[in-house]
């Protein structure tokens, strides 16, 4: 393709050179520079790649796509065109619509962002747009789904070249819509940019990925989310959120929101918990826009904020009322309070919850369904915060009747450091605890010893299939280890 192509959405200055260059292939790592290639320089958070420009040039790059020159780079020797940007993130993201034909114009795009919910409202969305026969893609935290192919996700909303890739792929493949979840990192490194989102979703906001390499404070966390709503065309937001204001602020989108607080266009009355043998669920009254009563299969509050989010965007596809209840009714998704049916006598969930909000929201959520016990097993991340450690112990002490501390991914600490930080927690609070290292044996014994009516959830790793030790992945998969029990015992 021809340079001055791929530029046509640009802001671009030419430092040297000539745009009627061909480009073999558009790459972002110096590694894979090769005659041919445009490269363009990515100043990361660890590295920045201006200062391999030397080496890329030296490989036979044709094109350089630079912000800066630096100090060291020999313009003399280097045969390649140049072109400066103010912002090669965004650059990159222009130039990967370009390079794979703008693909987002043949597809219904649907982005989700917030700080809880967007995974199982993504699977929510997938599953009732395919249930009315409109074939649809995803990205997000646990993988990318493009027809039959499910692939594994390194980052929930990939570099803005991969994004552009899949929904290239997708068109090829017939699909005619994608969801996918937009981080806050995603929003503020540029990575959906070059297309515009028919439809920007805001689910929730609260505190969150605040730290040196991620938002430096709540501020910047709250005003990436809100970037959505100036690159989308219909937003739907949560109009019960605490901050659903300062996240209009700035919108340019139709404006639709759901909640449970009167005034909103999808709004949730007459809320009643249901359990029927070992499964949790929900029963509400949508009305507003659409008039129906909803029941879904998934326990909690949250699990109605998401599936209205769901039935408000499927209700811009004309889906029926019909597919849409048939739908939330078989919802599953993957380490998100995933129920693993191995007995009729408790109940066994699966859950993502790695930090304290999101285990006293899980816990909260299922206390609400007054089980005779409530045990939940948990651990924390190695090299992490210690202070995430001690508030998990001490939430976890006070919600469950029992805590199982166990192992999560220890990375480079000892196990039993990390399992005596969490056990400080749990000692502020009066539950009742036990310590098993091992996590598989920690599984093993919250099902050998069950109750009647228990209910037990396994948090932390949640779709997980690995356990990190030492710079090592060893594979450990939570459903897993429940299912490997149940076999063990019915074969008894």
């Amino acid at each position: 393709m021809i340079l001055s192509k791929i530029l046509e959405d640009v802001e671009y200055k030419l430092i040297k050179g000539s745009t009627d260059v061909n480009v073999e292939n558009l790459i972002y790592d110096s590694r894979k520079a090769a005659p041919g290639s445009c490269f363009i320089a990515i100043r990361g958070a660890v590295s920045d790649a201006h200062k391999y420009l030397n080496d890329v040039s030296e490989k036979g790059a044709a094109v350089l796509v630079v912000e800066y020159i630096p100090d060291d780079f020999d313009l003399d020797r280097c045969n390649s065109t140049i072109i400066q940007t103010d912002n090669n993130r965004s650059a990159l993201a222009f130039m990967s619509a370009a390079w794979f034909s703008h693909p987002a114009k043949s597809l219904k795009t649907i982005g989700i962002t917030g700080t809880k919910g967007k995974t199982t409202t993504t699977y929510m969305v997938k599953s009732i747009l395919e249930n009315s026969g409109i074939k649809t893609g995803l990205i997000g935290t646990i993988e990318t789904i493009i027809g039959d192919e499910h692939i594994p996700s390194v980052n929930t909303t990939p570099e803005s070249y991969i994004v552009q890739e899949y929904f290239r792929r997708m068109v090829d493949e017939g699909i005619e819509c994608v969801v996918m979840e937009v981080s806050s990192q995603a929003l503020k490194l540029n990575r959906v940019d070059g297309f515009t989102f028919d439809f920007g979703i805001f689910t929730n906001l609260e505190p969150d990925h605040i730290g040196p390499n991620e938002h430096e404070n709540f501020e910047d966390y709250l005003y990436c989310k809100s970037l959505l709503f100036s690159k989308c065309k219909q937003g739907i937001f949560n109009a019960d959120d605490n901050h659903f204001e300062e996240i209009l602020k700035n919108h340019t989108c139709n404006v639709e929101t759901y909640g449970m607080s009167e005034g909103c266009d999808y709004r949730a009355e007459k809320l009643e918990l249901k359990r029927d043998g070992n499964a949790l669920g929900i029963s509400y009254h949508l009305s507003g826009l659409m008039d129906m009563d909803v029941m879904i299969d998934i326990p909690g509050k949250f699990s109605v904020y998401n599936s209205l989010t769901a039935i408000s965007i499927c209700r811009h596809f004309g889906v029926s009322e019909e597919n849409i209840l048939s739908a939330l009714k078989n919802i599953h998704v993957r380490g998100r309070l995933q129920t693993v049916n191995v007995s009729d006598h408790f109940s066994v969930m699966v859950d993502y919850a790695h930090n304290a909000m999101s285990l006293n929201s899980l816990l909260s959520t299922l206390k609400d369904y007054n089980p005779p016990r409530l045990v939940c097993l948990f651990g924390c991340g190695g090299n992490r915060s210690r202070d995430r450690r001690f508030e998990m112990g001490e939430i976890s002490s006070k919600l469950a009747d029992l805590t199982i501390v166990t192992s999560d991914n220890p990375r480079f600490e000892r196990p039993e450091d990390i399992l005596n930080d969490i056990v400080t927690g749990v000692k502020k609070a009066d539950g009742e605890y036990i310590t098993i290292i091992d996590r598989r044996e920690a599984i093993y014994y919250a099902l050998d010893h069950a109750l009647e009516g228990d209910v037990i959830v396994v948090a932390g790793k949640g779709h997980e299939d690995y356990q990190e030790i030492e710079g090592k992945k060893y594979h450990m998969d939570d459903a897993e280890i429940i299912m490997d029990w149940y076999n063990d015992h019915k074969s008894k």
